[in-house]
C-alpha cells in the first residue's frame, strides 16, 4: 500500500499561464454578465408580473437593463 518512490515527483506538463490567465478572466467575465442578466430578468419580471408594467413592459425593463449592466461592467 505505501510505496516508497525514490526518483524524482511527477508534476504533469508544463503550465501556460498567459493561457491560464485569459481563462481565468473570460470566465470571471462570464459569471459577472450571467449575474447582471439574471438580476435583469428577476427585476424585469417583478416589474412585468406585480406592478403595472405588463409584459411588454418588462421585457423592455429586460431589454435596457441588460444593455445597462454589460456596458457598465466592461
Amino acid at each position: 500500500m505505501a510505496e516508497h518512490h525514490t526518483g524524482p515527483a511527477e508534476t504533469g506538463a508544463a503550465m501556460d499561464y498567459k493561457e491560464h490567465e485569459k481563462t481565468y478572466n473570460l470566465f470571471i467575465s462570464g459569471a459577472k454578465v450571467g449575474s447582471a442578466i439574471v438580476a435583469a430578468l428577476l427585476i424585469a419580471m417583478a416589474a412585468g408580473f406585480f406592478g403595472h408594467a405588463g409584459f411588454l413592459g418588462g421585457v423592455l425593463i429586460f431589454i435596457v437593463l441588460t444593455i445597462a449592466s454589460v456596458v457598465l461592467l466592461r
